[in-house]
C-alpha cells in the first residue's frame, strides 16, 4: 500500500481509502466485517463513512467491527465521517450545517462509531442558508474539544471551497485539510475550478466514485442496457435508486462516444499489463495532482480485493497521457477551452 499525507496535515494515510455507503444496506453485517478485515489486512488506513449512509447503520457496523479489533489495529485506523446533508430521515432542523444540527450529528456519529474522536469530520455538502462563519466556528470548537482531529469539506464547488478556506484563515479558525469530490476518467470537470482551488490552498482530494459507479470496470458494452450483477443493474434490482434515475445515470455516460473511447484505451492498457480495467482506472486517479485518497466503494470482500490490486499498478507516463487524452472532456469556448487554458499556462523560462 502506498501512503501519502492527508492533505494539508502531516498525517499519513493510505492512498486507497474504504468507502462504506453500502454498509448496513446492500452489504449486510457479515460481509461488512469481511470487507473491513480485508481492507485492514491490505494495509488500508482511512475508512470513510457518513451519518447519512444507510441512516447511520454504516457507522454502527464500523463501530462494532472496531470493538472486536486489537488495540494496535484500532489505533492505526483513521476514521472519517460526515454530517450536515443527505440524511433521509431528517426532520426540521436536522439537516444542514448549522451549529444545532452538526452538534447533534457529530454526537450521534461518535456514539455509532464507539469513539471519543474521529480523525476527519467533513461537512457533507454546502449549505446555502447557514452562514459559513457558524459552520466553521462549530468545527473549530469541535477540534478544540478533542472530538475532531481534522476538518474536511465535501461536494463544494471551487468558489465555495475558497470561501471556506479564506474565512477560516481570516477568523483564525481551524480550516479544512481535505475536500471530497466525485472524480474519475469520466468525471473530470472538477479540474476546471475545484482542483485548482484545492491545490492552491494545499488541500488533499478524496476522490469518490473513481470507477463512475462501476462503468469503468469494463463490465458494460456500448448501447447495451445494464444487466446482471453490475452496479447499475444491482441498484435497480434492489430498489436503492429510482429506475428512471439509474437509467438516466447510465445513459448519460453511454450516449457519449468519449465513454467508449476511454474504455477502449483502458482495456488495451489493462490487457498489456495483465490487470483489470478497474485497476488501471483507479491507478490513474491515484496519480493525479493533489489526490490524498481514492475512495473505494465495495459491496463485498471479493470486489474490494479486486479493486485493491490497483495498489500494485504504477502507470507509465505514456499510459497516463493516453488515458488523459481519451478522457479529456474538451470544454468548448472560454474560459475553460484551449485559449483560456493557454492564457493560464504562462511560465517564466
Amino acid at each position: 500500500m502506498k501512503y501519502v499525507p492527508l492533505g494539508a496535515s502531516g498525517l499519513a494515510t493510505s492512498v486507497y481509502a474504504l468507502g462504506t455507503a453500502t454498509f448496513g444496506g446492500s452489504t449486510e453485517e457479515a460481509e461488512t466485517i469481511r470487507v473491513l478485515d480485508a481492507f485492514a489486512d491490505a494495509g488500508g488506513l482511512l475508512i470513510d463513512t457518513a451519518d447519512a449512509y444507510c441512516d447511520g447503520r454504516s457507522e454502527e457496523l464500523i463501530g462494532r467491527w472496531l470493538r472486536t479489533q486489537t488495540a494496535q489495529v484500532r489505533d492505526r485506523m483513521l476514521l472519517s465521517t460526515k454530517g450536515g446533508g443527505f440524511t433521509t430521515t431528517a426532520g426540521r432542523n436536522q439537516w444542514g450545517n448549522t451549529r444545532h444540527n452538526l452538534t447533534r450529528a457529530l454526537e450521534a456519529s461518535l456514539r455509532n462509531l464507539g469513539v471519543d474522536c474521529v480523525t476527519l469530520y467533513q461537512a457533507h455538502t454546502w449549505d446555502p442558508v447557514t452562514p459559513q462563519e457558524e459552520t466553521l466556528r462549530f468545527l473549530d470548537d469541535a477540534v478544540r474539544a478533542g472530538k475532531i482531529r481534522y476538518v474536511g469539506i465535501s461536494n463544494y464547488t471551487g468558489w465555495q471551497l475558497q470561501k471556506a478556506v479564506g474565512l477560516a484563515g481570516s477568523l483564525g479558525l481551524t480550516g479544512p485539510v481535505t475536500f471530497q469530490a466525485q472524480y474519475s476518467l469520466l468525471c473530470r470537470e472538477i479540474e476546471w475550478e475545484i482542483v485548482p482551488a484545492g491545490l492552491a490552498n494545499g488541500l488533499g482530494l478524496l476522490a469518490w466514485s473513481p470507477l463512475s459507479g462501476g462503468l469503468l470496470s469494463g463490465k458494460y458494452a456500448p448501447h447495451a442496457a445494464p444487466d446482471g450483477p453490475a452496479r447499475f443493474a444491482d441498484q435497480r434490482e434492489r430498489g436503492k435508486m429510482h429506475d428512471a434515475y439509474v437509467n438516466a445515470l447510465y445513459r448519460s455516460h453511454a450516449a457519449r462516444d468519449r465513454t467508449w473511447q476511454v474504455l477502449k484505451v483502458l482495456g488495451e492498457i489493462a490487457a498489456a499489463r495483465e490487470v483489470t480495467p478497474a485497476a488501471v482506472a483507479l491507478a490513474w486517479v491515484a496519480a493525479r495532482p493533489g489526490v490524498s485518497g481514492v475512495v473505494l466503494g465495495a459491496r463485498n470482500a471479493r470486489q474490494l480485493s479486486d479493486n485493491l490490486r490497483a495498489r500494485w499498478v504504477t502507470l507509465e507516463d505514456d499510459e497516463i497521457a493516453r488515458l488523459t487524452e481519451a478522457s479529456d472532456p474538451r470544454p468548448a469556448g472560454y474560459p475553460y477551452g484551449p485559449f483560456g487554458a493557454m492564457q493560464r499556462s504562462r511560465t517564466i523560462d
